[in-house]
């Protein structure tokens, strides 16, 4: 089943407490479709970049089955360059520059192969963006995703709310569900969102774990507990690539298939955060991730 994602590729500086790696891949598009290419074999991406993005990295992204029809390149331009230092429980980080390049002017284009897409992942981008995309597709996907961040709360609330009202799932992290329906206690929170139009609200809390609500259900995600977590940057979007490759996979989109999606989300995302950029996210092996499944499913596994 075909899933279209919308969200930047970039290069990232990054800082931890485990290292440095400067001028790495990056992009919420470019962690997205990663991950769900290990569940589905038609990816498609809706971004920009300039002629400073490596030839070989667009190849290795074509040979996981990442149709780049979609990426506009602006070859006389310079791809978004984000950088960041974590702090040192790796929870919070500074954003140390943001260059936006060209993205400055980027409008999302959706080719005609995919705007029949049954599933629609959108990334972290303007809420004009996103809601442009929706308005591209020849008729609405079966499933529409949502991530989105506090910075648009902050400065674009009004026409958030209004792509929020066109979606099926929302991700966003704790501090963002409070912020979005001004309400501190997640349960109230989840109710006062749902109303703005999402099904399913997922609520990402880190190292944490995460959220999902669905009418008056709510299922608890474990975090995996890692010996070693070196770069967070991307987790949060490997995560979504991960649960929306899943859902598009089993082409099922009811309460139970959510469960055990947002469980292959999680997974995805511990291995991100093994390695800097995308360094684990290439050349994973399907048994790997199928142990690693069994691990999270023997964390919220017990008998009474």
């Amino acid at each position: 089943m075909n899933l279209l994602t919308v969200g930047t590729v970039a290069f990232d500086n990054i800082e931890t407490p485990k290292g440095k790696a400067e001028k790495v891949i990056g992009g919420a598009a470019t962690y997205i479709s990663l991950a769900a290419s290990y569940f589905v074999d038609k990816v498609s991406i809706v971004s920009i970049i300039g002629g400073d993005f490596p030839t070989a990295e667009l190849k290795y992204m074509e040979k996981k089955g990442i149709n780049l029809d979609g990426l506009q390149i602006e070859q006389d331009g310079k791809s978004f360059f984000w950088g960041g230092k974590y702090h040192d429980n790796m929870n919070k980080r500074d954003t140390i520059f943001t260059e936006l390049n060209v993205l400055a002017d980027f409008k999302p284009k959706v080719p005609k192969a995919s705007k029949n897409a049954k599933y629609l992942m959108l990334g972290n981008l303007t809420p004009d963006d996103q809601l442009s995309t929706i308005k591209q597709m020849d008729k609405r996907p079966k499933l529409i995703a949502l991530d989105t961040m506090n910075f648009w709360m902050d400065t674009a609330m009004k026409d958030l709310k209004k792509v929020i009202k066109k979606v099926d799932i929302l991700t966003i992290n704790d501090e963002e569900a409070r912020q979005l329906s001004g309400e501190y206690s997640l349960v109230k929170a989840a109710k006062v969102i749902h109303k703005m139009g999402p099904k399913y609200l997922v609520i990402k809390k880190g190292e944490h774990g995460a959220l999902v609500f669905h009418e008056d259900k709510i299922f608890s995600a474990p975090a995996l507990p890692l010996a070693e977590v070196n770069d967070p940057t991307g987790a949060g979007d490997t995560f979504a690539g991960g649960m929306m490759g899943y859902l598009a996979s089993t082409n099922k989109t009811g309460w139970e298939q959510m469960k055990t999606a947002v469980i292959y989300g999680s997974a995805m995302a511990s291995f991100c955060v093994e390695d800097f950029s995308v360094g684990r996210l290439k050349g994973l092996k399907k048994s790997e991730i199928n142990k690693r499944v069994k691990e999270f499913v023997k964390l919220t596994s017990f008998k009474m």
